[in-house]
């Protein structure tokens, strides 16, 4: 089950109940520095040297218990009670050069703002050169609103416990949290909160999608149809064709304007490819339909517009709708019943909402849902930094894959192929949430997997690499 978005008060009453159930802090403590310590070692190396910051509150409890497991490195502790005093030990500690620092100075506790020692002792740990890991969140974060006290450690990764705390999730603490890491498994108790937020967890896709029956045949798994491509943009509809097929539905046909037929057909062998002639819909046993990644030529809009609109209205089965056709789709209700979702990243959601990309980004999950009250209660894949899946109504799913390097030009593409490859099968149609959910995920998962094993990987690797990560169970580092 993907775990809830959680506030501070809520991160409180949990451990509130833990402690009432019998459970004590101190196990709890060791269990956090246990899983740390493993994560740390994880990233470094025998005979790396990791400096520990421990604080004066459980934050700090923290770290000190991840000594006992940090075998093979070299270890050194700077306890901060004073900063004005300790930041000597500090700068001494840094001057060994350690490759990690484990920040547990601050936890969720802190309240106010910083005096001035803690704001200079927290730039001297951010101007180190090592890898930063804080524990629960970066020290001088609000855990609530993102924002920080003056000053915020800024963290390569963030070991949150039991669940992500809301503040962790916003765009103006993306700098300071890093890679954002769940330690699920600490001994506390189920979580009695609840949310309209969640993260995804790998875990989550165990067993999805179900196992194919052996009577089946390629029409059992769908024709999806994919409307992309453009003169000196054809690139994208082999991109999206490629994502398609790693979700391997029955069939795939790519539509494509005459001008980028023949470099489309030459990419693409499986997948059949027909140039799109006249302004309607072509009849076929369509059970998904991709418009957009491509379509950016000039005059592309005006050729193919209706039949985007007229799909969106009316097609009874999913249409996905990315790039270019974003800006071609009706506004207000579609066919009952109907399976619709959009894939914009911020500055194409921004337009499709008439506001500064800014504010996208500083309420994502409202922007989803104006989105989809704009556009009949359509699917949102709000992309970018921990994309986001969700509709007008209901729960939003943040997801917990992925890196940087994903912003290469085609990444969107492959993304918008996978899902319609997904979507186009049937016997999904009332998974359409679960598909989405994972269809991110294993896009995310898939980049994560290339920036370990290949770096320099391109696009082009990433389509082959897409549904090739296998979900698995918990462990104390996910």
């Amino acid at each position: 089950m993907p775990l809830p978005v959680i506030s501070i008060a809520q991160m409180r009453e949990w451990e509130q109940a833990t402690w009432a159930a019998g459970q004590t802090e101190l196990n709890v403590i060791c269990q956090v520095g246990k899983a740390v310590a493993l994560h740390a070692l994880r990233l470094t190396q025998a005979g790396d040297r990791i400096l520990l910051l421990a604080g004066k509150g459980n934050n700090g409890q923290d770290a000190l218990a991840c000594i006992e497991f940090l075998t093979g490195r070299h270890t050194d502790i700077v306890q901060v009670n004073d900063p004005a005093c300790d930041i000597h030990a500090l700068r001494a500690a840094l001057s060994k050069n350690p490759r990690m620092i484990i920040d547990g100075l601050f936890g969720i506790g802190l309240n106010r703002p910083l005096d001035s020692a803690w704001v200079a002792l927290i730039e001297e740990v951010n101007r180190a050169d090592a890898l930063v890991m804080a524990i629960d969140v970066p020290s001088g974060l609000n855990a609530d609103t993102g924002e920080c006290f003056g000053s915020a450690v800024r963290a390569d990764t963030t070991l949150t416990v039991g669940a992500p705390k809301a503040g962790l999730l916003k765009m103006a603490a993306a700098e300071a949290v890093g890679r954002l890491a769940i330690i699920p498994n600490v001994g506390l108790t189920p979580c009695p909160c609840s949310s309209w937020v969640h993260w995804t967890l790998e875990q989550d896709f165990i067993g999805f999608p179900r196992r194919r029956r052996v009577a089946t045949h390629k029409g059992t798994y769908g024709h999806l149809a994919i409307l992309g491509g453009s003169l000196g943009f054809h690139g994208a509809a082999v991109l999206a064709a490629r994502g398609a097929q790693r979700a391997q539905p029955g069939l795939i046909t790519v539509f494509t304007p005459e001008e980028a037929y023949n470099p489309v057909a030459s990419q693409l062998q499986s997948a059949m490819v027909s140039p799109w002639r006249g302004t309607s819909v072509p009849e076929g046993s369509w059970t998904g339909f991709l418009v957009g990644p491509g379509l950016a030529a000039p005059g592309c809009r005006q050729f193919l517009q209706p039949a985007v609109a007229n799909l969106w209205k009316e097609a009874a089965f999913p249409v996905l709708a990315d790039a270019s056709a974003l800006d071609w789709l009706p506004q207000g209700k579609t066919a009952e019943g109907v399976c619709r979702i959009l894939t914009p990243h911020p500055g194409e959601a921004a337009r499709l909402l008439g506001c500064p990309t800014a504010e996208v980004q500083g309420d994502r999950l409202n922007a989803i849902r104006r989105l989809s009250e704009k556009f009949g209660g359509a699917w949102v894949v709000l992309k970018g930094h921990h994309t986001a899946i969700g509709r007008d109504s209901g729960n939003i799913h943040i997801n917990s894959s992925g890196n940087p390097w994903l912003a290469q030009g085609g990444s969107g593409d492959v993304l918008a192929g996978y899902l319609a490859g997904w979507l186009a099968q049937p016997f999904l149609r009332d998974e359409v949430l679960t598909a989405l959910r994972f269809g991110v995920w294993q896009h995310g998962a898939a980049a994560d997997r290339l920036q370990t094993t290949s770096p320099g990987w391109t696009i082009e690797d990433l389509a082959d690499q897409l549904g090739t990560i296998i979900p698995e169970a918990a462990s104390p580092l996910k």
